[in-house]
């Protein structure tokens, strides 16, 4: 059996950021398994810029901000196991994984960290009536075709949902050549950035339906159209607002989900909302030693604030390690009056550092107020001109009024209109 303080689990943005960190907190035998047959995650798929302006302060692609970390780890003695599948992770923090050179081993770990990211919601997921034609694909599986196989998936483009990798797909498409006839979504408010709605829809005339999704696909071998509709408050199908487009490929931008398979394997609790674990403010599941970070704890807009969340789950894993996690009283979080969630989901106030807490709201508010509250008293009222579900937003706990809560206190965080 092999033996690291710390076995990192996705060689992504997430994982090597984690990985880093903790080498620079002292932490000597480190281990990245990721089952792809290099580092870098989701972002060698992603050659479009705009990662990295908040972490960098500069434009990136996908491959050049991944670039940068693979180097790092690169130039450290942190072990790294690519084509490596993890199967399976036990209570006793041992992880199991199997590749084609060692075959199946087994790993003792001090602190295991859960970076394995998310995956794209799949047409199965959704109730859309027709046959199963070639030309129905995820906006990721279809930016894979492009940008890394040189395959052009289709002509006549429809996406349905305009999530950012939809948007960005939009763009994409039209830069190769093909025609985006209109992106579709269910919602009445895009859930991608304001930034990517602009630069790559309205910058290409490219039409966005709100309120509106695919009820129907036509097509035996491939497919020949879709029939599209608008949808009312209750998200159903308004009759007679049926519209058929001629296309020969649909694009799913429906969501994501987190990669929690093996996170629920070794029972770690998950939040019902972000469908990630529920973590502390160093990212530490209810699992002892067990960190989760990236996009498998919760799906984020920006590799930046990736980049952010990992280094606490790598300095929060060295604590734990080195036995100088502070024990103390845990207050919970709570999103009400339009918060959908937070993370962490519970922040030992005890800590002595300042906590960042993260959420998403569930509609578009403009002109609110951001309020934080514990028992009773307002810790924190901000205006913000815009709050929108496609953008994370953060509000922070100073170590004062983290030391003046209790065991068992709730952190409220509401809009006011």
């Amino acid at each position: 059996m092999l033996q690291y303080d710390l076995v990192v689990v996705g060689g992504g943005p997430a994982g090597m950021a984690a990985a880093l960190q903790a080498k620079e907190e002292g932490v000597a035998k480190i281990v990245i398994l990721e089952r792809a047959e290099s580092l870098g995650g989701i972002l060698e798929q992603c050659i479009h810029t705009g990662f990295g302006l908040h972490y960098f302060g500069e434009e990136l692609s996908g491959p050049e901000y991944a670039g940068r970390f693979i180097r790092e780890v690169q130039q450290t003695d942190i072990d790294v196991m690519c084509d490596t599948m993890v199967l399976d992770i036990s209570d006793a923090n041992v992880v199991t994984a199997v590749n084609k050179t060692q075959g199946l081993m087994q790993i003792r770990a001090t602190a295991v960290v859960l970076a394995m990211g998310c995956r794209e919601r799949p047409r199965g997921a959704l109730s859309i009536a027709g046959t199963r034609p070639s030309g129905i694909m995820t906006a990721g599986t279809a930016q894979k075709y492009v940008n890394i196989d040189g395959y052009m998936p289709g002509k006549k483009v429809v996406i349905l949902g305009s999530g950012d990798i939809g948007l960005i797909m939009a763009r994409r498409m039209t830069l190769e050549g093909a025609e985006v006839k209109v992106v579709c979504e269910l919602m009445p408010y895009s859930s991608g950035l304001q930034r990517n709605i602009v630069q790559c829809l309205e910058d290409f005339n490219i039409p966005l339906r709100l309120s509106c999704t695919v009820v129907e696909t036509h097509g035996k071998e491939r497919l020949e159209g879709v029939t599209i509709a608008d949808v009312d408050e209750r998200l159903q199908p308004i009759p007679g607002t049926e519209q058929y487009i001629p296309c020969d490929t649909l694009m799913l931008s429906v969501g994501l989900i987190p990669e929690n398979e093996l996170s629920k394997g070794v029972g770690v609790p998950l939040d019902n909302v972000t469908k990630g674990p529920v973590v502390d403010e160093y990212r530490e599941t209810l699992h002892p030693g067990i960190f989760a970070c990236g996009n498998v704890l919760q799906v984020h807009d920006l590799v930046d604030y990736v980049t952010e969340e990992s280094k606490i789950a790598g300095k929060g894993a060295a604590n734990y390690i080195f036995g100088k996690k502070k024990g103390g009283a845990y207050a919970a979080t709570k999103g009400v009056n339009g918060v959908r969630y937070i993370v962490p989901q519970r922040v030992n106030v005890r800590g002595g550092e300042k906590v960042k807490l993260y959420f998403r709201v569930g509609q578009v508010y403009r002109n609110a107020k951001v309020t934080v509250t514990c028992n009773g008293q307002t810790l924190l009222s901000r205006k913000r001109p815009k709050l929108a579900p496609g953008e994370m937003e953060n509000v922070t706990l100073t170590e004062e009024q983290l030391a003046a809560m209790n065991e068992g206190d709730e952190i409220v965080v509401g809009i006011e209109e």
